[in-house]
């Protein structure tokens, strides 16, 4: 499953890599790519392991705003 998640306070190299351990904490993330730029998080990963629910709630259990 792919999918794009758009996080609203995202601004140093530091929430990225928040956001990122937040992310691959999961079992099942694949893969993941963060564009600071756009705000936007683009994730690869198995949904019989996480869904899109729980991932979004670690972002925002990590302290960002998921939009």
């Amino acid at each position: 499953m792919k999918s794009v998640i758009k996080v609203c306070n995202m601004n140093t190299s530091d929430d990225i890599s928040n956001i990122n351990v937040a992310i691959s904490n999961n079992q099942g993330v694949i893969a993941c790519q963060i564009n600071s730029e756009s705000k936007e998080i683009e994730i690869i990963y198995d949904d019989y392991f996480v869904s899109l629910d729980n991932l979004i709630e670690s972002i925002e259990d990590a302290g960002y705003a998921v939009i």
